[in-house]
């Protein structure tokens, strides 16, 4: 019986609402998914090979690494057997007022997968450096806090100037991939209920296609299958639930999962780390907001 691959993952919490950061060595293979959220960290050794919105890219040690919210991707070890890197996630409106510009949470686009920058990367590593001594002090050190928000305000600083664009800037050339009216809808409908999506049959028949045209134009529009899609709205439904207080039990209920296993199995697939661990997470930020 073959060995399961190398996974380690830390979750690390942040003074600020909507922001988090994780420290991964794995040998896992990511499927295609995505997330709510801005992903901006560093490859510290090792490398992957990974879909994106740009299509296929590869990433070395000291590579930056980005991605939007609802960006597909998915990622592997290359040349190796596992690979080490640390992230840190920003909600939209998060990562608009990080980069100065609050209200503009649709108008920030990062703008590749990878990147070589030897800047952003010192002040990312000294960011979440900053980040894992205020997480383990065990209290909200105001000095603490203080460098924290001088190296995100860096960070944020570098990735204006050199790898975002918004809405009305001109955007590095991308696969486009038009999404018509009718696969809108059906997408619209399957996340307006969780608990009970449509049918393949109901879905195919809103969209005027057969079940097999509905699977392949879903899929290029939004690069995973309408189950995939199902599952991973109700896993960030989850982490948004708990990360607000809900009990794990109550989530995994009001998501349409089976049980509160079947939740942490997905769950644990996709971010890397469990519900467990995210609400330790979230709990510590919000202690820190009312110290």
């Amino acid at each position: 019986m073959a060995a399961s691959p190398l996974h380690q993952c830390k979750v690390l919490p942040t003074p600020w609402d909507g922001v988090y950061g994780t420290h991964i060595e794995s040998g896992r293979h990511y499927r295609r998914h995505w997330h709510d959220v801005y992903g901006v960290g560093l490859l510290e050794h090792g490398a992957q090979t990974s879909a994106s919105g740009c299509g296929q890219v590869e990433a070395y040690a000291g590579d930056i690494l980005m991605c939007n919210p609802g960006e597909v991707h998915d990622g592997q070890p290359l040349g190796g057997p596992s690979r080490r890197w640390r992230m840190l996630y920003l909600e939209p409106g998060a990562m608009a007022a990080a980069m100065g510009a609050p209200g503009a949470e649709a108008e920030i686009e990062l703008t590749r997968p990878v990147a070589q920058d030897a800047r952003l990367r010192l002040a990312l590593q000294r960011l979440l450096s900053r980040l894992q001594q205020w997480s383990s002090s065990g209290r909200n050190a105001s000095a603490d806090v203080l460098a924290c928000e001088e190296s995100l305000a860096q960070v944020s600083g570098l990735l204006t100037g050199r790898h975002t664009v918004t809405a009305t800037a001109t955007r590095v050339a991308k696969p486009i991939t038009a999404i018509t009216p009718q696969i809108q809808q059906v997408r619209d409908r399957l996340a307006a209920d969780l608990l009970a999506p449509p049918t393949l049959s109901e879905m195919a028949l809103m969209a005027g296609l057969s079940r097999f045209q509905l699977l392949r134009h879903f899929e290029k529009a939004f690069g995973i299958t309408p189950h995939a899609w199902l599952q991973q709205q109700r896993i960030e439904r989850a982490r948004s639930l708990i990360r607000g207080g809900a009990s794990l039990a109550h989530t995994a209920a009001s998501c349409g999962f089976a049980d509160q296993s079947h939740m942490t199995r997905l769950f644990a697939r996709q971010f890397g780390f469990t519900p467990g661990a995210w609400q330790q997470a979230a709990l510590r930020t919000v202690q820190a907001s009312l110290q």
